[in-house]
């Protein structure tokens, strides 16, 4: 398919759902742009969770029962560091290390993120584009209840998520800004997709970008989400828990709600058929990826949603 579209992700829904997109649209014309707010520094290594997650995906190399990491790796290095006392709450696969010890040579030798990461996708054979959604080093921070402010992996991968959030806080973000590279997707984009990522943990901090929404919203093209929440959880991961927490409903419609001044069209799974979506276009598909055919087939159905009525989008279309 001939469309430039630039897909918006983040942890491991958004991964797949590019997956299914980067199946059906010719070589380089899938741009991913992706969270980096859950980035970190940890045993002296630059770690990239959710760039390595689409990566990997993308690669066709990814773990399917976590859905992250390298399929059939295995952890020698990290037991042999947990030998000497080193903190492995933290799982780096042996093959993985690989990724990350490359990445932080090449950040140290003077070299940006959007390149390194354009470097190792294609070293990996992912013959579409994944950037970074900034160069400068974001870092998502959360606020809980037990234990005040903490950093994203330490809330979401040492505390498993539980502590109750207060807020969220990205430091870094005001030196943060769009890359030519990521500017020049948008700007030749057909169409803008979110994916099914934690509107507020993965898709929130992309956004926060400076520049980056005024670059999204000027598009006259559709820009659409998909929905992360069905009957009110979360398919994978902490989404409903936090919404709740934060004040919010857990539904789709509230996700809808948060990207407001962004999109143009919404896509609901069909479990919440009937709910009402503030949104000048909305679709209604079964959006549970539980194999590729599923991701494929998905992304099929949102193309060709899109193509249904993108050409009747002008510029100044906003949600009503």
């Amino acid at each position: 398919m001939a469309l430039n579209v630039v897909a918006l992700a983040g942890g491991v829904g958004g991964a797949k759902f590019a997956y299914g997109l980067s199946q059906i649209l010719d070589p380089g014309r899938l741009t991913v742009i992706v969270n980096t707010g859950d980035d970190f520094w940890h045993l002296g290594l630059r770690i990239c969770p959710d760039l390595d997650t689409v990566m990997y995906t993308l690669a066709g190399v990814v773990d399917p029962v976590n859905g992250w990491g390298v399929a059939g790796d295995t952890t020698h290095t990290l037991q042999a560091l947990g030998r000497y006392g080193a903190a492995t709450w933290f799982r780096l696969g042996d093959q993985d290390m690989a990724t990350h010890i490359l990445r932080t040579d090449w950040l140290r030798g003077g070299r940006n993120l959007t390149d390194i990461t354009q470097e190792l996708a294609q070293r990996l054979g992912v013959c579409q584009t994944i950037l970074p959604m900034a160069d400068a080093p974001v870092a998502t921070m959360v606020d809980t209840v037990e234990h005040g402010e903490i950093g994203f992996q330490e809330y979401f991968v040492m505390r498993r998520w539980q502590p109750v959030v207060r807020g969220l806080r990205l430091e870094g973000i005001e030196s943060a800004k769009v890359t030519d590279a990521a500017a020049a997707a948008l700007a030749a984009a057909d169409a803008i997709i979110i994916g099914p990522s934690n509107p507020w943990l993965s898709i929130g901090p992309i956004l926060a970008v400076p520049g980056m929404l005024d670059a999204i919203v000027k598009r006259p093209v559709p820009r659409v989400a998909i929905t992360p929440i069905i009957r009110g959880r979360s398919v994978k991961g902490p989404a409903s828990k936090l919404m709740a927490e934060l004040g919010y409903e857990p539904s789709a419609r509230t996700v809808a709600e948060y990207y407001a001044a962004v999109i143009n069209g919404f896509v609901c799974d069909e479990r919440d058929a009937g709910m009402e979506i503030p949104v000048p276009h909305a679709a209604i598909f079964d959006t549970m990826m539980r194999s590729n055919a599923d991701r494929v087939a998905l992304a099929r159905k949102v193309l060709d949603w899109i193509n249904g009525w993108r050409s009747d989008v002008r510029l100044g279309d906003h949600p009503r």
